[in-house]
């Protein structure tokens, strides 16, 4: 099977983060590119054909373990999206953290991810957070001159607010397809700030009100990092909160497992979220088959019951 490169709405994404050991200097074993090949592997056996990298993940360590993975098993680049993000310098040499969407700076982290990666071609590229000092007339020219050459396909963003998006598109001739947000039953902020509009509860919400109808409206498909909420409700400890019990509950009723309840929740927005799956253990990543294979089969008020009891308050 080709895969048309491109990223289809409410699809989830493997999101690559864990895999190619520590986030030290230190080099990727051989035991690195075993866990990461079963991962992978238990990914595109639940129907998962697209893979969510960065540049820092792992200090570089997971796009080049990927990279090995890609060169051991021929075909498969043209089976997948492959999407990558830059735009984070880690603290090195004295420096602290900062982010870096100059022109030149893009350039070349694009540059050292397809080497480690080991393809010609990236699919999708998001820039990872917003550069308060960048100017968008520079990075759009950077993006244009990726994409002229043949290096970027399809271009995106990741953790950025309407007017950020807007700003960047007002310099840019191709189109932003993505923007990746925490978005999850936890972290709830961004369905949060449509409720809370004109109650005093709205000041302690950091989402930036009107991202999301943007998104919608100039057809920028959202991505959800963190969809699993680090286990919170599917855990061993999930049974001890309310929010838990009613995951399993409606996971029993519909023949499927919490995992796919919570990313159905996500994917029965009208923005068809798509879920990123960043877990590296196998049996997890197969139990989000069903949100793959089969439309979200929660209803107007299963929704609704599942954030409210989340939220653990009414709705304003």
């Amino acid at each position: 099977m080709t895969v048309q490169h491109d990223l289809p709405a409410g699809q989830p994404l493997y999101g690559c983060m864990g895999l190619g050991g520590s986030w030290d200097a230190a080099p990727y074993t051989a035991s690195d590119i075993a866990h990461a090949e079963a991962a992978v592997e238990a990914a595109l056996d639940a129907g998962i054909t697209a893979f969510d990298h960065a540049d820092i993940y792992r200090r570089g360590k997971a796009e080049a373990v990927f990279g090995e993975l890609l060169a051991r098993s021929p075909g498969l680049r043209e089976r997948i999206v492959l999407q990558t993000k830059c735009g984070i310098r880690q603290a090195d040499g004295g420096l602290p953290g900062m982010y870096d969407l100059r022109g030149p700076t893009i350039v070349r982290r694009v540059e050292e991810s397809l080497t480690r990666l080991r393809t010609d071609v990236i699919d999708v590229l998001l820039l990872h957070r917003p550069d308060p000092l960048a100017d968008p007339a520079e990075t759009a020219e950077a993006l244009t001159s990726l994409h002229r050459q043949g290096l970027v396909r399809r271009f995106g963003v990741s953790n950025m607010s309407a007017a950020q998006i807007a700003e960047l598109r007002a310099h840019l001739d191709l189109p932003l397809v993505a923007n990746q947000l925490e978005m999850s039953l936890a972290d709830r902020d961004w369905v949060e700030a449509g409720v809370l509009v004109n109650t005093s509860a709205a000041t302690g919400n950091g989402f930036p009100h009107g991202t999301l109808e943007y998104c919608r409206a100039h057809d920028v498909r959202l991505q959800a990092w963190g969809a699993l909420a680090q286990g919170r409700f599917t855990g061993p400890d999930a049974g001890d909160s309310a929010a838990g019990r009613l995951v399993a509950d409606l996971a029993e009723r519909k023949r499927t497992t919490p995992e796919t309840i919570l990313l159905w929740w996500l994917q029965r927005h009208p923005a068809r979220i798509a879920p990123v799956i960043g877990t590296t253990r196998p049996e997890r990543i197969l139990a989000c088959r069903d949100a793959v294979a089969r439309e979200p089969e929660l209803t107007h008020e299963e929704w609704y019951e599942l954030w409210v009891t989340a939220r653990g308050v009414p709705l304003p």
